[in-house]
C-alpha cells in the first residue's frame, strides 16, 4: 500500500513520461494486459491512456489492472492512468520511493 507521499512522488515521475499503453474501444484484452505486465516488469511505472470514444472508465480500468497484475493504483486523471509495481528482484529496482513514516 502506497502512502500519500509515495503516491505524490510517483505522480511527479509519471508527469515526465508519455503513455506507453493505449486502450481502444474494446475491453481489456490479453494482449493489453500482457503489454502492461511487461512494461511494469521493465519500468516499474506505467502510464496508459484510454482512447476517445471508449466507454471504459479509467479509474475502474486502473483498479482492475492493479488487482490482476499485483500493482498499485497511483492515479487516474482524465483518460490517463498510472500504475506502479516494485521490481520483484531487488537488483532491478529503478524507483526508490520515499520512506513511509514509522508508527
Amino acid at each position: 500500500m502506497l502512502t500519500g507521499k509515495q503516491r505524490s512522488y510517483l505522480k511527479g515521475l509519471a508527469q515526465k513520461i508519455e503513455p506507453t499503453v493505449y486502450i481502444g474501444k474494446a475491453d481489456l484484452t490479453e494482449n493489453i494486459i500482457r503489454s502492461i505486465d511487461e512494461n511494469l516488469t521493465a519500468n516499474e511505472l506505467v502510464k496508459g491512456q484510454i482512447q476517445e470514444g471508449s466507454l471504459l472508465d479509467p479509474t475502474e480500468v486502473c483498479s482492475e489492472l492493479a488487482e490482476m497484475l499485483h500493482a498499485e493504483f497511483v492515479a487516474a486523471i482524465g483518460r490517463r492512468f498510472v500504475l506502479y509495481r516494485r521490481a520483484r528482484n531487488p537488483k532491478n529496482v529503478k524507483i526508490e520511493l520515499p520512506k513511509a513514516p514509522h508508527k
